[in-house]
């Protein structure tokens, strides 16, 4: 099939690396972003559609005759944006609301890693405030304390702090801070090792694992302060070696693969894996149904081939896996956010500079909560863009990164300075994976 136009469903910073990656495919197809925001907007279409309005997505895909629809945020996929569209009869890339609950219930993640017999943390799911206090008997600190749904983000706490643990457990189950997503909570064994994130682009029974990535969760330098949806990444990932990455597609791709068919749920889209690494073997932390944020960021560069066509065959249920093949080299990308985030956005933040920075060579700028006020770019949401930068290896990569944002001015924005250092990337990257934002 040919891919002439492409409507690619969100607004944020994977939504941005996922256009520009696909309209550099070699059938330069036409890339619409619905809704977008004012950083996508000079390249791409951006229509002010609503992700959670499948009819009006529908008429949007057949009104530009789309070939392909390809949903980013997690929140459709979990309401049945996918459901609806392929009802419709418009290929899209993404998983079924069904498959979807790999992400939007914790606790069916661990229900099929169970039945799929794949490695994890030791965990217990609670939807009683006192037992779930109880049980925190059971764990040791630091404890891991997980709101089962969806919870833009700040749905993990990780702490030693007992009477901390106590208040985020009664955050959910007795103050309702997150909904729905939190009125279960799961309890979960803390694992010490190397994080790494891999995505496969599955087709409900193949699958091709893309490049490894490896973000940086915690709000300031040192790996310091609350998780957050993501500061900065680095792929590939060095900790992983090809055996390794073969060894993860066959104990956990495949066997969760084969446990969504057997449900009658297969899975189509991409199957994001967080993973500990302990002494060699991975353990699954989280399953995302999409690709990750900032992941993507650093993966999409590195990807040579056509990414639609690959996309297109997958939800259709054909992969080919040789439509896109791995480039050499490395990215590096760091999130530019609000001086308060994630506790707050104060909105005061303002960017110059950006598209100077992007100008420099090996460079491109992710856009994701921004507005643009004349010549410079408001801060409106947590993390405002992602300064991406690719060279042949991971060092050249954050060097090149760095001096374009030490070129950018402005004002209450805030950035880790730390993301790829070496000393960083050879120090353990410790405890469970954070819902992304």
């Amino acid at each position: 099939m040919s891919i002439q136009r492409i409507l690619v469903v969100g607004s944020g910073g994977r939504e941005h690396a996922l256009a520009w990656r696909l309209a550099r495919d070699p059938e330069r197809p036409q890339v619409l972003v619905a809704p977008g925001n004012d950083g996508i907007a000079p390249t791409f279409p951006c229509i002010p559609a609503d992700p959670g309005d499948p009819a009006g997505l529908i008429a949007l895909a057949r009104e530009r005759a789309v070939d392909l629809v390809v949903i980013g945020p997690e929140a459709p996929l979990a309401e049945g944006l996918a459901d609806a569209l392929a009802a419709a009869g418009i290929p899209v890339f993404g998983p079924t609301r069904e498959a979807a609950r790999l992400e939007s219930s914790k606790a069916f993640a661990k229900e099929i890693l169970r039945e799929a017999g794949v490695p994890a943390a030791r965990s217990a799911s609670f939807t009683d405030a006192l037992e779930a206090r109880r049980a925190l008997d059971r764990f040791d600190p630091p404890y891991v304390i997980k709101a089962d749904g969806l919870a833009a983000g700040k749905g993990v706490r990780v702490t030693p702090d007992r009477a901390e643990a106590d208040r985020f457990i009664a955050d959910c189950l007795e103050r309702d801070r997150f909904g729905a997503g939190g009125r279960r909570v799961l309890i979960e064994q803390f694992l010490d090792g190397e994080e790494v994130s891999v995505m496969a682009v599955c087709d409900g029974a193949r699958f091709l694992l893309l490049p490894p990535a490896r973000d940086y969760k915690r709000a300031l330098d040192g790996d310091r302060g609350p998780n957050t949806g993501g500061m900065g990444a680095i792929a590939p990932a060095a900790s992983l070696d090809p055996a390794q990455e073969a060894e993860i597609g066959r104990r956990v791709v495949r066997p969760v693969l084969d446990a969504m068919a057997q449900r009658g749920a297969p899975f189509r889209g991409v199957l994001y894996c967080g993973l500990m690494m302990l002494g060699g073997e991975p353990r699954v932390l989280e399953f995302n149904v999409r690709f990750g944020d900032p992941e993507t960021q650093v993966v999409m560069p590195l990807l040579q081939g056509s990414l639609g066509r690959m996309l297109e065959s997958a939800a259709r249920g054909a992969l080919d896996k040789g439509a896109v093949t791995r480039g050499g080299g490395a990215a590096v990308t760091v999130a530019l956010a609000d001086r308060d985030y994630p506790d707050a956005v104060s909105g005061e933040g303002v960017i110059e500079g950006l598209e100077a920075a992007e100008r420099q060579p090996g460079v491109a700028v992710f856009h994701a909560g921004t507005v643009r006020d004349g010549n410079r770019w408001r801060v409106q949401g947590g993390r405002a863009a992602h300064v991406m930068a690719q060279d042949r290896d991971v060092d050249a990569a954050r060097a090149r990164a760095y001096a374009a944002i030490a070129s950018l001015s402005g004002s209450n924005w805030r950035f880790r300075s730390d993301i790829a250092a070496p000393a960083a990337r050879a120090a353990q990257h410790a405890g469970p994976a954070g819902p992304r934002s």
